[in-house]
This record gives structure tokens, sequence and C-alpha cells, in this order.
């Protein structure tokens, strides 16, 4: 062989080895470049899909949090459409990933998730139902409960998945670094072969290949590992590296938009947890707060001290809630957590829902508590979780409603009566109030006597209170008379209290003053009124005036019998100054019948008064209404029955009260009696006998039982009213009528003598002075117009 053809030879194998060297680095160039496309179209995006099935569960997470937390109706709406579509895209994303799947680990990783995804909208859907009920609480403590469990769950698999994605991706990137490297060597070797021949070759390929490739190596690898994806790589020219480097970047791009979408998604919903204007936290065992809690919770406790501390500490630490309350409330809750939901039903009782928090400068917080169970798919309590809202506002406004709206209540009590009537009430309860405690000041010991006294007046106030419907003051002098009353039962064990006796008084007195206080200050009108000033000035009729003047002008001088008829006919007129009807005096008490029959079921009295002319002196109407307080009530309460049973015995459904007023050996009597069933003489001496005031045997006379009743804490009612049934009544009468040195007495008016029951008067009588009569033809029309008025009066 020659050396042209060795030469010849060698070329041909350089050229051989050339071809083959250059065949297989072409080879390698387009596997490395095939491996490129594989990467960046195919592993690269398959990551890129994976992160962002993160970004569409926050997406999720956030449509849940506006669902649940909706103002409107609007935004729910908005919320479960973009609830539906984000489901429809996160099943499209996962179809996309088993497609995608190479392996065992993330075809199982596609299935959990399909299944995770599965359970978290079936917990969604039933939290958007709860919100659609209007259980907007419930919806709430679902969402942190079991949405956030399955959400939890199905971003840790979502997770797992995107690592593997990446760890894919990084193994490929690797494999890729890996095959470059190789195709690398083989160019430099077959460049070393053939330096001569090929050095041109040699650095066109570095220049056009190895090059680019390298700085796309190392470009790559820094982004990855610096997670910088604000970085691009530059492209030099658009041949396949090109593209892949195009593609490359494309993704960096998409992974940055969806980085920055998460960022603020994520910040959204810690905002929107940090400005919930709730204190949410949740329980764990051990009763300790659970680290993870509502922000606002610090702003109603003001303390930044809550993760980890103990509920009873922190929520009830410092309020009047007793010791034994706070064992009760920890035994609950411990009685909860881990067990079954029914325990959380039946210890539910136990768990305060309001509290008087107090703060570190002395102010006190009114807290409302909601408490609720977070249960597991097999219904036990995981949790419990507690609302907290600060209600101190809200409940001092509802205090200050209702105090204005007492305010308003007693003013209209006080205009449905008249100065006059509202003056002479607060003064007879005045007199009443000081003289209980007068009375109280003076024994340190009980006495039968001075708490029958006591109980009397104060019994007078509340009938005094009931007959103008002073309501707010009725039920504190109920409560003060309660306890005179207690006082005075043998078998009480109420104890003689000098200062909680007083502290009572005061009460009364106080709710008395408030009245007192409406009435001239809120409503100007100060003392008497225009009636009650009879002390200073008279109110006299214009017509007896002129009528009187016409008598004077008429008069002869020279005649002396006409002045002297004169001189009667004004003396006359003159004494009826400053009196009034029996009529005018009751007025009030009369009119608050009707009233007091609908509380006790009848019909409404008709009273009939005959005055017989007689008249009475403006300042004994306070006595007569004290006394005639308890004579009225009693008429309607134990004479009169009630509409069914009368008509049944024939009689009309309204009873008849009849007053007459009459001067009879020298002392004014006014007599009182009812068409009712009568004196129940039975009744009285059986509670007599109860009593031990007489014996079974005892033979007593109609007129000695009836004096019974006149016994203090005396009373035939079956049951304690605020009417009736307390054991004073007559006894208050008796001991009024004695301090005006007068007397009362019962007369029967049948001859029915033995019986059940017997019609009767009640006489009451009263110095003669009391008593205004009219001797001419003048006062004869006045009497007359009074007893025309008197005789039409009816209750109501």
């Amino acid at each position: 062989m020659t050396i042209r053809h060795r030469i010849t030879l060698l070329v041909i194998l350089m050229l051989v080895a050339l071809s083959a060297i250059g065949g297989y680095a072409v080879l390698q160039t387009r596997t490395s470049a095939v491996n490129v496309r594989q990467v960046t179209q195919g592993v690269v995006p398959s990551a890129l899909a994976s992160a962002d099935l993160v970004s569409q569960v926050k997406d999720v997470q956030l449509a849940m949090m506006t669902l649940v937390y909706a103002p409107d109706a609007n935004m729910v709406s908005q919320a479960q459409d973009l609830l539906k579509s984000k489901e429809a895209s996160l099943q499209a994303a996962l179809d996309v990933q088993a497609r995608a799947a190479q392996g065992q680990a993330q075809t199982g990783l596609v299935s959990q998730a399909r299944e995770s995804l599965a359970n978290y909208f079936s917990a969604v859907n039933d939290t958007a139902k709860m919100k659609a009920d209007g259980k907007t609480e419930l919806a709430q403590a679902y969402l942190f409960a079991n949405v956030a469990q399955y959400r939890d769950e199905l971003e840790g698999i979502v997770e797992t998945l995107r690592i593997e994605k990446n760890r894919q991706k990084d193994a490929a990137i690797d494999e890729l670094n890996s095959a470059l490297a190789t195709t690398t060597t083989a160019i430099a070797a077959a460049t070393g072969a053939a330096i001569v021949v090929l050095v041109l070759i040699s650095a066109l390929l570095y220049r056009q290949i190895t090059r680019p490739l390298s700085r796309m190596q190392v470009e790559m690898s820094e982004i990855a590992a610096s997670q910088d994806f604000t970085r691009r790589v530059p492209v030099g020219r658009m041949d396949e590296i090109g593209h892949s480097i195009v593609a490359f970047n494309g993704m960096i791009e998409k992974i940055q938009q969806s980085s920055l979408q998460l960022k603020q998604k994520t910040a959204d919903i810690q905002a929107m947890l940090q400005n919930m204007q709730q204190g949410i936290l949740t329980v764990v065992e051990g009763v300790i707060v659970h680290p993870e809690y509502s922000a606002y919770l610090e702003a109603i406790f003001e303390t930044r001290e809550i993760a980890g501390r103990p509920l009873l500490d922190l929520v009830f630490g410092g309020t009047d809630i007793n010791s034994d309350a706070l064992a009760q409330i920890e035994a609950a809750l411990q009685a909860c957590i881990g067990e079954d939901s029914m325990n959380f039903e039946f210890n539910q009782h136990l768990l305060v829902n309001e509290i008087a928090k107090p703060m570190a400068d002395g102010r006190v917080k009114t807290l409302d508590l909601s408490w609720s169970a977070i249960t597991d798919e097999n219904d036990v309590v995981l949790r419990l979780m507690l609302c907290v809202r600060d209600v101190t506002e809200l409940r001092a406004l509802a205090a200050e409603a209702g105090e204005q709206k007492r305010r308003l209540e007693m003013i209209g009590e006080i205009l449905a009566v008249s100065q006059e009537k509202f003056h002479h009430f607060v003064e007879s309860a005045t007199d009443f109030i000081s003289e209980n405690e007068r009375i109280i000041r003076q024994h340190h010991e009980p006495s039968h006597e001075a708490v029958a006294e006591l109980f009397r007046n104060m019994h007078t106030v509340k009938g005094n209170a009931r007959t103008y419907s002073l309501q707010h003051l009725t039920g504190i002098v109920h409560e003060t008379e309660q306890r005179y009353d207690a006082l005075r039962r043998a078998d009480s064990s109420e104890a003689w209290d000098q200062q909680l006796l007083i502290e009572d008084l005061q009460r009364v007195k106080a709710a008395l003053e408030t009245y007192a206080t409406i009435n001239e200050v809120s409503l100007g009108r100060k003392g008497p009124g225009q009636s009650g000033a009879g002390e200073g000035y008279l109110i006299v009729d214009r017509e007896s005036i002129q009528k009187q003047l016409e008598l004077l002008e008429s008069a002869d001088p020279a005649d002396r019998d006409a002045l002297v008829s004169m001189r009667e006919s004004l003396q006359r007129e003159l004494r009826l100054l400053g009196t009034e009807s029996i009529y005018e005096a009751l007025a009030g008490l009369l009119e608050s019948l009707p009233s007091l029959a609908a509380e006790l079921g009848k019909e409404a009295p008709v009273v009939s008064i005959d005055n017989n002319g007689y008249r009475v002196r403006n300042e004994v109407s306070h006595t007569l209404r004290n006394v005639f307080t308890h004579l009225l009530r009693n008429s309607v309460d134990h004479g009169i029955e009630p509409a069914a049973e009368r008509v049944a015995n024939g009689k009309d459904a309204a009873g008849v009260i009849e007053l007459e007023v009459g001067v009879d050996h020298h002392a004014l009597q006014i007599t009182i009696s009812d068409d009712g069933r009568g004196l129940a003489l039975a009744k009285i001496r059986a509670a007599a006998i109860e009593r031990g005031w007489i014996d079974a045997d005892a033979a007593l006379s109609d007129e000695a039982i009836a004096e019974l009743i006149f016994r203090s804490g005396f009373s035939t009612a079956q049951t304690v009213s605020e009417i009736s049934g307390r054991g004073v009544g007559m006894d208050a009468v008796r001991d009024f009528v004695r301090r005006e040195q007068g007397r009362i007495e019962l007369r029967f008016t049948d001859d029915r003598r033995g019986a059940d029951y017997r019609r009767f008067q009640t006489v009451v009588s009263f110095p003669e002075d009391w008593a205004v009569d009219s001797l001419d033809a003048s006062a004869d029309q006045a009497r007359q117009r009074d007893a025309d008025a008197d005789a039409d009066a009816v209750a109501g």
C-alpha cells in the first residue's frame, strides 16, 4: 500500500472517523435537543401546572371565606359561581397531571388528590348550604373545622405532587445536563483526533452548540437554586436551543405570576382573618387555648398573651362567676373534648353565655360567648370553638332604652291623674312612709303591733298607687309589703333587721320621689294645682256670686226681715265654700274600679251616690280616700260576684255599689253597701277557727262573727294576690277612722240570722263638723245639683 493509498486510506479512515464522530455528534446534539424539548415543553410545564394547583386551592379557600362572611346575597352568589368554576378547573388540572404522571408515585398522588378534592368540595357544599339556610355561625364553625381539615389534606397532597414534579424536573434537567456534557466530550474528542481538519468545525460547533448549551445550563441552574423568578435566560438566535430557552423563560414567567398571585391571595386571607370584628378561638384538650385564633381577640381581652393560656383564666378570670360555677364549666369542657358530640349537647347548658369581664384600667366589658363543637367524621368532638363578641355598648344602649321607656310609662301614668289628685297622693304616701320610718327606728326588736301598723300603712300606699295605676311604684311597694307580711306570719323565718327595713323603705321613698320629680320638673305640675289651693284661696261659682249681688241690690234697707234673710242667705252660701261632694272626694277611686274589676274578671260596677245635700270639707278628703280605698276594693273583690254567677242568680251582670251620706247623732255618716252575695259569715268563722281565735264549738252571734273581720291579719281569700289575701283591709280602715275620732260598724239589712251569707251595710262615722248642709233655697239648689250629679255617677 502506497503512501498515497495509506494517506488516502487514512484520509478515508479519517473521513470515516470524522463522519462517524460527526454523525455521533449530530445524533447526540439531536438527542440533547429532544431532551431539552421534553424538559421545557413536557416536564417543566407539568411542574408548573402542579404549582398552579396550589394557587387554585388558595382561590377556593378565598372564595369560601367570601361566601361565609359575605354581607349580602349578591356576594354569596358570586362566591358560589366562583367555587363551581374552580372545582371544574381543579378537576381539569388533575386530568392534566394524570396524563403527565410518571411512575406509580405520581399516579397515586393524582388519585389521592381526586379523592381529597371530592371530600373538600363536599364539605364546601355543606358549608354553603348552611350559609344559605341562614346558619352563619354554624357555617363559620364548619369552615374552621371540617372544610379547613379537607383543605389542609388537599393542600398537602397537591404540595407533595408539586414537590414530586419539581423533583422530576430537577432530575430531567440533571439528565439533560449530563447528556449535554457527554455531547461536549464527544465533540472535544473528535476535534482532538482531527485537530487540523476539524479546527474550524470544532470552533463552529463550540460556538453554535456548546457555549449556548453551557450558558443555558448555568443560567437554569442559578435560577433553580436561587428561586429568583424575575431573571430570564438570554436568547441568541432562534434555533432549537433558542426555542428551548424561550419555552424555559415562558415557564419562569408563569411561575412568577403564579407566585405573585399566591402571595396576594395569602395576604388577602390573612388580612380578612386579622380584621374580622369577632373573636374566635378553639379549646383543645386540657382546656387550653389553641395557638391559632383571630386577631380581634387581642382587642377584646386587651392582651397578646392568648395562645396556650388556660381558657378559664383568659375568659373568666376576674369575673364574678364563683368557684363552683367555674368548676362546672371546666368539667363540662373536659367532658366534651374527645367524646361524642352528644356530650356537648348534654353539657352546653353549663357553659356561660355572657360575662362581665373587668379590664386592667377598671372598665368592665360585657362579653357574649357562643360555644360550638368541632367534630370529625365519626362525630367525635376534636375541639370546642368559642366565639366572643364585645356587647358592652349594646347592653348600655338597651339599658338606656329601657330606662327611657320606663320614664315615658311613668309620665303617662302621672298624666292620667289630675294635678290635685296626684299631689294629694304624694302627700299621703309621704306621710305613710315617714310614719313607717318612725316606727322602724323606734323598734329594735319586732313588735306585733308595730309590724301590723307597718303593713297597714304600706298596704294603703299600694292600694292608692294601684288606684291611680302607678305600676312601677306599685311593684316596689309590693316587695316591701311582702317583707312586712313575712314578719307578721308566725311560721316565718324572717328576722327583724332594722337596717334592711330602712333600706326597703328608702327604695319606696326613692320611687315616690322619682314620680314627684317627673311631675314637678318634667311636667311642670308643681303644687296641688288650682283645686288644691283652698287654704289660701277659694274658688267660688260665678253664678252664686251673681245671685248674692242681685239679692244685695234688691234688699230694702228699711225692711229688717229682708236684711235678716239676706244675711242668712250669704252666711249659708259662704259655708259651702271650701267643700266638695262625696263623688268629687272619691273621684279617683271610683274611676279606678273598672280596671280593678277587669283584673278580677268581673264587670265594672255601677256606683250610685245619694249625698242628701251634704258636702264634706276639702281638708278631710284625704282621710276619706284612705278609708274608702279599702271599702270600695272589698266590695268589688269580695262582695260582687262574677258576671256568670250573677246572671245565673237572676241579677244584672254588673254589680251595684251604693253610697249614702247623712248626719245622725251629731256625726257625719257615710254608708256603703253592694248587691253582692253578702257577708260570708261561714267563711269568717272557719278562718277564725283555723287561726285559733275562737273555739270550734263556740256559740257566737252573727254580729260577733262579723266583728272578727276587723282583726289584724284576717282574710278569707283562698290565694294571695296583689289585690287581696294578705289579711289587711278592715283593720286598716278602723285604724284610719279612729285616728280621726270616728267609728266604723257593720249593720245587717236582712233577717236571715245564722245564714252563711247575710246582706249588710258598712257605716262609717266622722265628726259632724266634717259635713256641711244647706238650709235655704239657694243652698237647697246647690244640694240638689250635687245630688243629681252623684246619683248619676257610674265608675268608668
